[in-house]
């Protein structure tokens, strides 16, 4: 069995008297991808925001990469989060900066060692992973939705992330430009060797994605295993009428 790079062990959380999760536990083995499923308000950034240490846990325990997150403190915690990509669902790039700059950003931040030439040389080799090496130059505001996308994962994997995780990644973009993020994701892990959390509410990105997923509803994974595990035979109804609204066949 791989080694685990997220153990979530009877995971509570409560603001007031909504409760967000109660008692959920799942793995995350090196080297595969683990997709959440759920509509919104669900959970699924509760869990997230638990995982790297954003919210605390009201009980049960997240273990990332080896480490209690809950227990560390703020340096431990900061070095942790390094070693995690976020591709947010809008991208998160600086409108005001260049591509060029919004990959350098990161690394001026936290790589202290690095030449400005071998900068541009990690700059250069990440657009080229995302096939946007053409865009270096460009704005934001001149690329296409997908785009961002792209250079938003290529900003993520330049500080080397051992886990990464995807907010909604074909949240807002045509079928077409949806799978070539799916494929995306499928490249950056065979490519970087990258754990991956997934979370989304699309069915085709988890089956074309997902080693494994979770079905968060009511604060409970209801089902969890391969795609055809958890659909295949589903008797519980809000996870099949979940696949029945969602499913587009690819």
């Amino acid at each position: 069995m791989k080694e685990k790079v997220v153990e979530a062990i009877g995971l509570k959380k409560s603001f007031g008297d909504l409760h967000v999760l109660k008692g959920v536990d799942l793995d995350l083995h090196r080297g595969e991808t683990v997709v959440i499923l759920g509509k919104s308000g669900a959970g699924k950034s509760v869990f997230i925001k638990i995982m790297v240490g954003l919210l605390n846990q009201d009980a049960g325990v997240m273990r990332v990469l080896g480490e209690d997150v809950a227990g560390l403190k703020t340096k431990a915690l900061n070095a942790l989060r390094l070693k995690i990509g976020f591709s947010f669902q809008n991208s998160a790039l600086y409108d005001s900066m260049t591509v060029r700059e919004n990959l350098e950003f990161p690394l001026v931040r936290n790589v202290k060692n690095l030449t400005r030439k071998e900068k541009q040389i990690k700059i250069e080799e990440m657009l080229e992973s995302v096939g946007l090496p053409h865009t270096i130059d460009q704005m934001p505001s001149e690329l296409s939705g997908g785009q961002k996308k792209r250079i938003g994962v290529a900003r993520t994997l330049i500080l080397n992330p051992e886990i990464m995780l995807y907010d909604e990644p074909t949240a807002g973009l045509d079928p077409i430009t949806c799978m070539e993020i799916n494929n995306l994701i499928n490249e950056v892990q065979e490519r970087f060797h990258t754990s991956s959390i997934v979370i989304t509410h699309d069915l085709t990105c988890a089956k074309v994605t997902g080693d494994r997923m979770a079905v968060l509803l009511d604060g409970q994974f209801r089902s969890k295993g391969t795609f055809s595990e958890v659909f295949a035979h589903a008797e519980d109804q809000q996870v099949k009428s979940f696949y029945d609204y969602n499913f587009i066949e690819s």
